[in-house]
């Protein structure tokens, strides 16, 4: 097996059998044993100058400390004690001189928890933007323009998005998941858990939806039900959506990773710095624990204290 330099002078002997085992035996692929190899390093450290059976929990606790300490983030710290955890189990089954040890001290030790990251949301003058940007007077650019009108506008996942249909219908053959309502500018989403919610629809995203049904007929083939229609005349996919919507936002300049989530995360977000109404704010997401809406609460802080560190006097450097 070969290794590299840092790794043969590095590793403990123990830790090159552990790999030779994972590679021989266990038919791991390269580039996991060099991934292995690389989280044994800092293990061995500590094996240099203590026997396998003498490693306490104590030591392996100072270790992944030291590995925080050193900015590691948690997911590579947990990466570090999984590693570590599988060749203490090897250890006490598979070394070929039996080497004492009774219980793993890698057990019970969990890595430091993982910082939730934020939503990404983009900033007022960049959504408005982004779906107010000229697209074209074709029956798929019409489309586009609607759709993205309408992720904004009310917020919806692309999930619900795409299974909208252009009214209510209650075949017994068909059942509808979604569907518009121009006349009292509402939408009505089935979203996760079959849960219902009725989400208002903005008067510039109503324009752009009746511009669109004027041209729908264009693209319409078999699918009768479907809101937003591909041009072969199927009904739009999320992956379509997610394409089409990233390609619009690279025409716009705008620099961001932009998602069909983006637009439902600044929908959120610019309604609560609006309002301040989180309970809404759930209800208009359709989320059913006010904790999972709570995340926009950190992004409308976030605003807030960009405004004060540009605003405030005190607040700037000198």
């Amino acid at each position: 097996m070969t290794y590299t330099k840092k790794a043969k002078e590095g590793l403990h002997p123990q830790c090159l059998n552990f790999l030779a085992f994972l590679r021989d035996i266990r038919h791991y692929s390269p580039h996991t044993i060099k991934s292995y190899e690389s989280d044994l390093i800092s293990l061995s450290s500590l094996l240099q100058n203590t026997p396998p059976e003498k490693i306490s929990a104590l030591q392996i606790r100072k270790l992944a400390s030291h590995l925080h300490s050193q900015q590691l983030q948690a997911r590579s710290i947990a990466r570090h004690l999984s590693c570590w955890r599988s060749f203490f189990y090897w250890l006490t089954d598979h070394a070929t001189n039996h080497t004492g040890i009774k219980i793993n001290p890698v057990i019970g030790i969990k890595a430091p928890k993982r910082g939730k990251s934020l939503p990404k949301a983009l900033s007022v003058d960049e959504a408005v933007h982004l779906v107010d940007h000229a697209l074209g007077d074709s029956a798929s650019q019409a489309a586009d323009h609607a759709m993205f009108e309408l992720l904004y506008s009310s917020g919806l996942r692309v999930s619900e998005l795409v299974n909208l249909d252009v009214a209510y219908y209650s075949e017994t053959s068909y059942r509808s998941h979604g569907w518009i309502d121009l006349g009292e500018k509402m939408v009505h989403v089935t979203g996760k858990g079959n849960k219902v919610r009725e989400v208002p629809i903005g008067s510039q995203a109503a324009a752009a939806l009746s511009e669109w049904l004027k041209k729908r007929t264009i693209l319409l083939k078999t699918e009768k039900y479907a809101l937003f229609l591909t041009n072969r005349g199927t009904r739009m996919s999320t992956r379509s959506v997610q394409l089409r919507i990233k390609a619009h936002a690279k025409k716009c300049e705008i620099k961001s990773d932009v998602h069909p989530h983006v637009l439902r995360h600044s929908f959120a977000s610019h309604i609560l710095q609006s309002s301040g109404d989180l309970r809404a704010v759930q209800e208009l997401l359709g989320h059913s624990s006010l904790t999972s809406t709570q995340v926009y609460t950190a992004l409308d802080f976030q605003h807030l204290s960009q405004i004060y560190d540009t605003a405030h006097p005190r607040a700037k450097a000198k």
